[in-house]
């Protein structure tokens, strides 16, 4: 089942981004050179009679709030949600005022109504959009009741037939709606799409880091080994030297104790991973391991095969991979949606196909909702519903990040990725399931593909990849 609410159209909290008061003058100023430009042009080579004293002080007050503002305020000052409503309003009001002294609907610029809708729906909250889009229709009936109509220079009146006036005020409210919902659904997609990315640096910052962490402590283990090794050796051959000297004899051991503790000591932190030459590149079963070591004590049966044997049965050789975080942290989010959704089994398995290295992750559990399979992938879509974990209306309570975070750092990669359910597959294919059947698991399949140059590395850079260690360099 699918939980969209962080991506609905009436996501409260969406919005573009604050809205600089900059981006408001300059856009006022626009206004204003176009009103005083249209209604000199309209007097003056039109020769329409319009109220000159009356437009003049419209106009003047938009041109009084600039001012003022730019004199408050600094330029870059970012306005609040409701500072920017204010203007809005402000601006709709001035507009809808200067139309109404302007022959009203008979006005062709009176489709610039819809100017402060849109910017409101593209940089404001649910319910400031509302607010201005109640204000932009409420205008509307007014400009098309209340208005003084454009006289010509024969002071013949221009005006249209009522029928088209209706006709238009209909056509600005539908424009209204649509032009608020359109705006509002495409900064929601926006806001979503930037809150998922950020979960996603979030996790791939994290998991560097982590990763620089282990691999400067596995870097000093490697360096620090051989020094260790030399000072236990040299304190061996003193304590036998040294058996009359009892006071000398105690100190020799304590430093050889001391060694010793040393050396365990680099042993456990070495176990946080390396950043050395020896593991930049590693077998893929390895790779795995690592990316489904969290998930390995969660009571679900991970079963890692390459080439269709077990792992730890495997005898012939395997691919090996460029390790990187973000090959392991999106393997394990894959693992992750598989272990969280699997009734008692998740299968990994690793081949190459066709020139290409296949990762597949698949599971027991109810499959994917064949009305989201489209849609995986995407932030903020949650993916199926589970035994242990719902929420009131019996689906998954997750927001569907961790497979957008696992395609995200995944394609970044080289990886392709799809979606299937392994019941589906086995229907079209004729093939029953059977517990060995990795290929076509039961339930939820995700299925990774690489280019081999991609990722995969030959057998002679395996062998001259070797050698001393790198510095980090910040």
């Amino acid at each position: 089942m699918v939980e969209t609410q962080h991506h609905s159209l009436f996501n409260l909290r969406a919005r573009g981004d604050w809205v600089r008061l900059r981006t408001l003058l300059v856009l006022r100023w626009m206004a204003i050179t176009g009103q005083a430009a249209t209604v000199l042009f309209a007097t003056q080579v039109l020769s329409f009679q319009l109220p000159l004293a009356v437009c003049a002080l419209a106009i003047s007050a938009s041109v009084s709030l600039n001012i003022v503002m730019h004199i408050v305020y600094p330029s870059e000052t970012r306005l609040s949600e409701r500072g920017t409503l204010l203007s809005l309003l402000f601006d709709l009001s001035q507009l809808a005022i200067m139309l109404m002294l302007c022959g009203g609907l008979s006005n062709p610029f009176a489709v610039l109504i819809l100017a402060p809708v849109t910017i409101a729906a593209t940089a404001l909250r649910l319910r400031s959009t509302i607010v201005v889009s109640v204000a932009a229709l409420l205008s509307i009936p007014l400009m098309a009741l209340l208005y003084l109509p454009l006289v010509q220079v024969d002071g013949s009146l221009l005006q249209i037939p009522s029928l088209l006036r209706y006709g238009v005020a209909a056509a600005l409210a539908i424009g209204v709606i649509f032009v608020a919902l359109y705006s509002r659904r495409v900064t929601v997609e926006s806001y979503a799409m930037s809150e998922a990315l950020s979960a996603t640096q979030i996790a791939l910052s994290r998991e560097q880091r982590l990763a620089a962490i282990g691999g400067i402590a596995a870097a000093a283990a490697h360096e620090l080994g051989t020094p260790l090794a030399t000072i236990k050796l040299v304190a061996s051959e003193l304590a036998n030297e040294l058996e009359d000297h009892s006071e000398l004899a105690e100190d020799v051991a304590l430093i050889r104790s001391e060694a010793d503790r040393c050396g365990a000591i680099m042993a456990d932190l070495s176990q946080g991973g390396r950043d050395d030459r020896h593991v930049k590149l590693a077998p893929v079963s390895t790779v795995i391991e690592e990316a489904a070591q969290p998930h390995a004590t969660r009571g679900k049966q991970l079963r890692i095969r390459i080439n269709g044997v077990l792992a730890e049965h495997t005898k012939g050789e395997q691919p090996t991979v460029r390790r990187s975080p973000e090959l392991i942290h999106g393997l394990r989010n894959a693992i992750q949606n598989a272990v969280d959704f699997a009734e008692t089994t998740v299968w990994i398995d690793a081949t190459i196909v066709e020139g290409r290295l296949r990762i597949a992750v698949g599971d027991d559990g109810p499959g994917f909702g064949p009305d989201i399979l489209p849609k995986l992938g995407e932030p903020y879509v949650s993916t199926r519903a589970r035994g242990d974990r719902r929420d009131r209306d019996g689906s998954y309570e997750g927001m569907g990040l961790g497979l957008f975070i696992a395609r995200t750092l995944l394609e970044r990669t080289g990886a392709s990725l799809a979606f299937a359910n392994g019941s589906d597959t086995r229907r079209r294919s004729g093939r029953q399931h059977h517990d060995g059947d990795l290929q076509h698991p039961p339930g939820a399949i995700i299925e990774m593909t690489w280019p081999l140059d991609s990722l995969v590395v030959r057998k002679e850079q395996v062998r001259g990849a070797l050698g001393p260690n790198d510095r980090f360099e910040a």
